[in-house]
């Protein structure tokens, strides 16, 4: 499969990371390797990026992507969770910028063996990682229905989730894409601006893939890889991403975490960052209109003091 021509929100990414020459770059989240192409031209003719995917597909577009940059890109099949370690073994202890992208890729969406759409007839895999132990039919046949309602109104904010739960459980099993969505459909029982299947198969795949978790995890590590003055720029397409990427960034921008009327400071937190938009910036309607997944993209970006 081709690689897309421009990834989501590829400018402002540019803008954001402002690359240099010389800059050691991380991109978490690497799909078909078009933001590291662009950091890459942009940080000729030295600049360097560590780039990281679970998925074996993507990371070989990367690869042929990324060819003509030679050693400047280093590419591991590996969770951005080990981004540290691995910075570490190129002798990297801070790095200039990191991008963090934490939608599902328009790649695997449209590969219908990969199981992550409901507009296509398809196994309910939904793993990144296809050597994962997981996936979306283990958890759909498996868990009890109350678990499951559990996973989609927290994953997916699913209001009808124990509705949705009652359904799927009774008639299990559930082996395939569009099994599983007509299912939702006569469970909701009536259309929706988008449909109504959207949500259940964004907490499954969520809850298949650890995505929140992870997120929460690497926030941490991302920034205390930033020398001063280095960036780091969240692209989330959900909520749920987008809410803990906002809150670590506030917190980490203020200097004082105690309550509002108490009179001394007793917490000691210092700022380790600042924001460089307060609101997130979006993607215009020219993007939308040429590529329809950007418009729910929103990107965020702090700098390290």
């Amino acid at each position: 499969m081709d690689a897309p021509h421009l990834p989501v929100l590829y400018k402002e990414i540019i803008h954001a990371l402002q690359p240099k020459t010389a800059g050691h770059y991380i991109d978490g989240t690497l799909g078909a390797g078009g933001h590291s192409a662009g950091i890459l031209q942009a940080s000729a003719p030295a600049g360097e990026i560590l780039g990281f995917d679970l998925d074996p597909q993507a990371l070989s577009l990367a690869r042929e992507r990324l060819s003509p940059f030679g050693a400047r890109a280093h590419l591991v099949q590996a969770s951005y969770l080990e981004m540290r370690a691995s910075a570490q073994a190129l002798g990297w202890e801070t790095v200039d910028g990191i991008l963090l992208d934490w939608g599902v890729s328009s790649m695997q969406i449209d590969t219908a063996a990969r199981g992550f759409s409901f507009l296509q007839e398809g196994p309910l895999d939904m793993r990144f990682d296809p050597h994962a132990a997981l996936t979306a039919a283990d958890l759909v046949n498996t868990l009890p229905e109350e678990e499951l309602a559990d996973i989609l109104f927290r994953y997916g904010e699913e209001r009808l989730s124990r509705r949705i739960a009652r359904a799927v459980v009774q008639q299990r099993p559930v082996s395939t894409t569009r099994q599983l969505a007509d299912l939702v459909l006569k469970a909701v029982g009536r259309p929706e601006r988008i449909h109504p299947a959207t949500r259940t198969f964004q907490a499954l795949r969520i809850a298949v893939n650890g995505e929140l978790e992870a997120v929460e995890q690497v926030l941490p590590i991302a920034l205390g890889l930033l020398k001063p003055g280095g960036r780091l720029a969240v692209i989330a397409f959900h909520s749920l991403e987008d809410r803990i990427a906002k809150e670590t960034f506030r917190r980490e921008s203020t200097d004082c975490l105690c309550p509002p009327r108490q009179p001394v400071c007793t917490c000691g937190h210092m700022a380790s960052i600042k924001l460089i938009n307060r609101k997130p910036i979006e993607a215009g309607e020219a993007e939308i209109k040429e590529n329809p997944r950007a418009r729910s993209a929103k990107l965020r970006i702090a700098e390290k003091l």
